[in-house]
């Protein structure tokens, strides 16, 4: 199945001239750094980055990683690069997590008077903050050098951020707080912005990051936003991604992780809003005894497309991994999952699940799930697997014959189905939030 493409030309492909790159380039903010080294190493990152783009063109539904989601109407966009704008502490009063460290960026810059750090430096074990006014450790081996860093929306947000939040925790650091970054999107203008972060967990060091993209309002924008995080050896990271930018935004992000030997990272992935959004979450286990956990929830309603893309690569003996992706369509939504695990020869006794789990809540609903497992080890464990139902009418009678009306067993049965995903999340407030968009998708 191929979606329908917004296109002028015969063969249903925007002509290069609406693909070309150049057009979004254009709108990036500068990389002004107060720290002459620091920029000086910064523009050396961006020419590299502008050099890889000219031979790129915006992806279209004939590209076989596309085929699903056609993000060429971008270029139709009256985008704008956007300016220095101010945020009320009381308009982000009900996106705060109690208890946590908190990092505010608006339109791509931190807002250091939103933001509480809390006790941060060489004594707490952690060094958190702006790349703007970084003093902590050396960043040039770790800030996009991650590896499948190529694609034209992860070149073009190295070019164009300005700004990117940093966390760095030293080894043997376990901190106990939830670190909680917030990028907030203002949507006055149609704005273009570029969230960037980089999370360090060194050697032994254990923590919980939450990633969180709202929107103030209901007008247009597109995020392109990109996270590294490096697990060291035997470190721990949890992380909570929550995507819930109002419905007329565009929402592109990319997540790419390097764990080393023995390291575990745990990603909680929550797409809730934008009226298109794609992540693409790429984990590379570097080092042997590795431990990988994705779970995954999109709840899409109206005529909002949902597209997550996956990839797991191994490349040591001993490693696992379990990745449990479910989605909710309602109306006419679209929903897209292509989950992949890859197993080279030196990743023998590797131990992989994947399962893709999708309710549909209507007929003119939408689901394209494709799970791969590329294997060529030969000593191996790895399933996979998709399921794509719909509410059992044989349900709800069941539970309106115990007094429940129909609503309401609508509303219980599709919470039990995201109730794995759900109950697995680390942090209440953000587990009760959930729980209310999920009841509100009840047809």
């Amino acid at each position: 199945m191929t979606v329908a493409s917004d296109s002028t030309s015969s063969t249903g492909v925007a002509p290069a001239s609406r693909r070309d790159l150049g057009t979004l380039l254009a709108l990036r903010s500068p990389l002004a750094m107060t720290d002459s080294a620091l920029n000086q190493w910064l523009s050396t990152l961006r020419s590299k980055a502008e050099a890889a783009l000219k031979s790129q063109l915006l992806p279209t539904t004939r590209d076989e990683e596309w085929r699903f989601t056609d993000v060429t109407p971008l270029v139709d966009l009256p985008l704008r690069s956007p300016e220095v704008n101010t945020v009320s502490a009381e308009a982000l009063a009900s996106y705060r997590i109690p208890d946590a460290l908190q990092l505010v960026f608006v339109d791509g810059r931190y807002a250091p008077d939103l933001s509480s750090a809390g006790a941060t430096g060489p004594t707490t074990g952690l060094t958190a903050g702006s790349l703007r006014s970084w003093t902590g450790p050396e960043l040039s081996p770790y800030l996009a050098q991650q590896q499948a860093l190529e694609q034209a929306f992860t070149q073009l947000n190295a070019a164009s951020f300005s700004d990117a939040a940093v966390i760095f925790l030293a080894p043997n650091t376990v901190l106990e707080q939830p670190v909680h970054v917030l990028f907030v999107s203002t949507s006055a203008e149609t704005y273009l912005t570029h969230p960037r972060a980089l999370v360090i967990a060194s050697p032994h060091s254990q923590f919980t990051l939450i990633e969180d993209f709202v929107g103030l309002g209901e007008g247009a924008y597109v995020s392109n936003s990109v996270t590294e995080v490096y697990a060291e050896e035997n470190a721990e990271v949890v992380h909570l991604r929550l995507q819930r930018d109002n419905t007329s935004a565009y929402h592109i992000g990319k997540t790419a992780v390097s764990q080393q030997r023995d390291s575990r990272y745990t990603c909680h992935a929550v797409s809730l809003g934008s009226k298109l959004s794609r992540h693409n979450l790429e984990v590379f286990q570097q080092g042997p005894q590795t431990d990988t956990t994705l779970n995954g929830l999109t709840l899409t309603t109206g005529g909002q497309h949902a597209d997550t893309h996956s990839l797991i690569r191994y490349a040591h003996p001993h490693g696992t991994s379990q990745q449990l992706h479910k989605c909710i369509v309602a109306d006419r939504a679209h929903a897209v999952f292509n989950g992949k695990v890859k197993v080279p020869q030196a990743a023998q006794l590797t131990d992989a699940k994947q399962l893709n789990r999708n309710l549909l809540l209507s007929s003119k609903a939408r689901v394209d799930t494709k799970p791969q497992l590329e294997i060529v080890a030969d000593n191996v464990k790895c399933t996979h697997g998709a399921t794509v139902s719909q509410l059992d009418p044989t349900e709800v009678f069941y539970l309106q014959s115990r007094g429940i009306d129909a609503a309401q067993a609508q509303t219980l049965l599709i919470r039990a189905f995201a109730g794995e995903i759900i109950d697995a999340l680390p942090v209440e407030a953000v587990r009760s939030q959930i729980v209310v968009c999920v009841a509100a998708l009840a047809p």
